[in-house]
């Protein structure tokens, strides 16, 4: 397992109630599942709009099964953000 850094961003970040936090994960998967089981509120709804980066790269449509983290990697959590 990698010990990576979950950053929340805008909406997700006061749904988590922190801006980061660490978590031991294999894949994006692994990561997002243990972000759901502790913070199984409003995150977990927000989550279903977020984009995500792994150490600066977008995900886009990959599953998140299949996308590895990396030791010491940072998953960042995007809410859509209005503007233009």
């Amino acid at each position: 397992m990698a010990k990576v850094t979950v950053r929340y961003w805008a909406a997700a970040k006061a749904a988590a109630g922190v801006a980061e936090e660490p978590y031991d994960a294999v894949t994006l998967a692994d990561a997002l599942g243990a972000v759901r089981e502790r913070h199984p509120g409003e995150l977990t709804r927000v989550l279903l709009r977020c984009s995500f980066l792994v150490d600066g790269d977008p995900v886009g449509t990959r599953g998140h099964e299949t996308v590895r983290l990396a030791e010491g990697g940072t998953v960042e959590v995007l809410p859509p953000f209005a503007g233009g």
